[in-house]
């Protein structure tokens, strides 16, 4: 009997038992702060490269081939040399094999998706990969957020009422690149509460149309 209430009043591994269940939740509090802060880093990355992604896109080929060099008359049969350019939205997505569409008014003569432009918003200039911009106007989209892709990418031309039909550079529209998609990655939550991806709200930027060619500066 004796020995039966020494053992109920002995607090030799109280301790223990403490930190059994202390430890334990600090370190899931300590792992779901660094996830958290690495969402938060995503969101960031996400936002500076939409903005990348539309200063790229202004002064570089546009990804509807022939929006740049469109002729005088290309637009309207009614619109003639030096006439306001009609009103215009045409809409270039990079998911599955790539398509550019003509959302509003008449686009006769954009051209095709271009995937060499839209590697060039994605890569940043003269480069094929992520992680190889060496200065801060070499970078493309995916040099700021690896995980975007193409597929994550939509380019929209706006007519802006800038230009004129037949300027050597084509018409200035204005220019929303916007990134759609993507999610929040766990790193330590998923695996210790299955946490599943979250997908992100879209990002966007827009932007007035420059050069809309690729030998133009950044």
């Amino acid at each position: 009997m004796m020995s039966l209430i020494r053992f109920w009043r002995d607090e030799v591994g109280g301790p223990l038992v403490e930190a059994a269940i202390v430890v334990p939740i600090f370190l899931l509090f300590a792992f779901g702060s660094v996830d958290f802060l690495y969402g938060y880093y995503q969101w960031t990355a996400a936002t500076k490269a939409v903005e990348v992604g539309a200063r790229l896109a202004a002064v570089s080929d546009p990804v509807a081939s022939g929006l740049n060099t469109i002729p005088a008359g290309a637009l309207s049969s009614t619109v003639f040399l030096g006439d306001p350019m009609p009103d215009f939205e045409v809409t270039c997505s990079g998911a599955g094999a790539g398509t550019c569409t003509c959302t509003r008014g008449t686009c006769t003569g954009f051209g095709a998706y271009s995937a060499t432009a839209m590697n060039t918003l994605l890569f940043g200039r003269g480069s094929s990969r992520c992680d190889d911009a060496t200065l801060y106007y070499q970078a493309g989209m995916c040099d700021i957020l690896r995980q975007i892709t193409a597929a994550n990418v939509k380019v929209v031309y706006s007519q802006t009422g800038l230009g004129f039909a037949g300027r050597a550079a084509g018409p200035v529209p204005t220019i929303t690149v916007s990134l759609q998609g993507l999610n929040f990655h766990f790193l330590f939550l998923n695996g210790l509460l299955g946490f599943a991806d979250i997908t992100m709200p879209p990002f966007a930027t827009t932007i007035t149309g420059e050069a809309l060619n690729s030998g133009a500066v950044p």
